[in-house]
């Protein structure tokens, strides 16, 4: 996989070695800003039998795993099978602002490519600002908006549905 021109990130294939830094990872970076669910209690496996290592791209920077996208399918069913679906990303707060999300989306891109996926989409909260400009940035559009659809520690988020053909 390509990182972006000025990006010192290397993105590559999760492996099953990286359970353990990426399970820190998500707890090191965990937010209601982008979080739909509380931190789970340790410990927590990180790869399952649902998203495996072959469903996430890991970034590195100087050889440590900085972040994280998980691309896999939106819903089980045939009739969706040509649309890939961002389902997680995640960057430590050290390595924001050095391309590395944009490296992750962009490698999600490639892949969802790759495997013949016909459009990419995710789901965002409404108040996660940077999350939505860098997807915005990397050609994703809002096609809907669920009002106040989740309730994270005592308020009402948006959930934003964002898209692009491929």
């Amino acid at each position: 996989m390509s990182a972006p021109e000025g990006s010192a990130a290397h993105i590559r294939f999760a492996v099953p070695e990286d359970a353990a830094a990426l399970d820190r990872l998500d707890r090191d970076t965990w937010s209601y800003l982008h979080a739909v669910q509380p931190l789970p209690p340790e410990p927590s496996p990180f790869f399952n039998e649902r998203f495996g290592p072959r469903d996430h791209l890991v970034a590195e920077l100087d050889g440590r795993a900085v972040g994280y996208v998980r691309l896999g399918l939106p819903t089980p069913l045939e009739s969706t099978a040509h649309v890939r679906q961002i389902l997680g990303l995640t960057v430590a707060e050290a390595a924001r602002r050095r391309g590395v999300g944009q490296a992750l989306v962009r490698g999600a891109i490639e892949l969802a490519r790759r495997q013949g996926a016909r459009r990419i989409t995710l789901r965002v909260l409404g108040h996660n600002t940077p999350a939505r400009k860098l997807y915005e940035a990397e050609g994703f559009v809002v096609e809907g908006v669920l009002p106040e659809e989740i309730q994270l520690d005592g308020a009402y988020v948006d959930d934003v549905l964002m898209g692009q053909p491929l």
